[in-house]
């Protein structure tokens, strides 16, 4: 999945452009919480879906190398937060979707977790 699929999936507002569109998304990860980021959006090529719109997020999203940040509830992140994510080249997007819906269409559309312990074959066994 590219990120171009994902703003189509999720019809979503890209709010800093990446630089390359065509980028391949291996996984995904949501959380409201940094220490929850921190702990479990641990693949590369990640993207994170939050509500956090404050600078921590990006912080940490760059230490984390991921692929870009997703803003759910229709949530804007400030001008101080676009500016960071500009600054680090870190695709920003947002979507009216609520966290639940935008995991669930990603999911049907093939991304997965984004989890380090989760085995790509598992089946909820």
């Amino acid at each position: 999945m590219t990120l171009a699929d994902v703003v189509r999936l999720l019809e979503a507002e890209v709010l800093v452009a990446p630089a390359d569109e065509s980028i391949k998304v291996a996984a995904g990860g949501a959380a409201d919480l940094i220490s929850d980021v921190l702990a479990f959006v641990a693949k590369k090529n990640t993207l994170l879906i939050t509500g956090l719109t404050n600078p921590q997020v990006v912080t940490t999203a760059d230490l984390l190398d991921l692929t870009g940040i997703i803003f759910v509830r229709g949530k804007k992140p400030g001008q101080d937060v676009l500016k960071m994510a500009q600054q680090r080249g870190l695709p920003l997007l947002r979507t009216h979707l609520h966290m639940y819906e935008a995991c669930g269409i990603l999911y049907k559309a093939g991304l997965r977790s984004s989890r380090a312990d989760q085995d790509d074959d598992n089946d909820f066994d």
